[in-house]
């Protein structure tokens, strides 16, 4: 059984997506803890904070239904996030969680949930100049698949969108105007 201590010597070894998905398998088979590993995204030293993080990000996207048990306690934590590597694996796990087909389990696990906290910050990471554009992508498609839960999103998220669009790059633009039309379709 692979310990706390272990993982984290692991995580500051030679890292890949080869190395990733071996500590995915060992972190399902061993049914290490997830909401320490969530922990550990929140670690001073950055570099392991990320790489903490794109492991939960494997884990978890691995077997959504199983990890959704762990969603409340994913979701009460995203407001601390200040590691900027951190928070495009945070919008983009989001962004699988709450997307249309997601399967039930998820669906119910994230309705006991209040996510209100969650769409202002993905609200701030979408209006921060500093933040990175794969961040916002991910954000606003989780805000985009919420919008059905809290009806004043879409409006407020066509209006960011059409304001992004203006200076945004390339994947800015792209996912934009799919959101944009998306919504536009509500």
């Amino acid at each position: 059984m692979l310990s706390q201590d272990e993982l984290i010597q692991e995580l500051y070894k030679t890292f890949g997506k080869t190395k990733i998905a071996k500590l995915t398998a060992v972190v399902n088979e061993q049914a290490l803890s997830v909401d320490d590993l969530i922990d550990l995204t929140f670690h001073q030293d950055k570099t392991l904070g990320f790489r903490a993080m794109w492991l939960l990000d494997s884990v978890m996207l691995s077997d959504i239904v199983r990890y959704s048990a762990n969603l409340k306690y994913f979701l009460s934590r995203i407001t601390e996030v200040n590691n900027e590597s951190c928070k495009r694996h945070y919008a983009r796990i989001m962004m699988f969680m709450t997307a249309p087909n997601a399967p039930d389990v998820v669906k119910a696990a994230l309705e006991e949930i209040n996510l209100e906290d969650t769409v202002e910050q993905f609200f701030d990471w979408i209006i921060h100049p500093k933040v990175k554009p794969a961040v916002k992508v991910f954000a606003a498609d989780a805000l985009f698949n919420l919008s059905e839960r809290y009806d004043w999103i879409a409006e407020e998220l066509a209006n960011q969108l059409e304001f992004l669009m203006r200076t945004g790059g390339p994947a800015i633009q792209v996912r934009g105007k799919k959101l944009l039309a998306a919504l536009k379709q509500k």
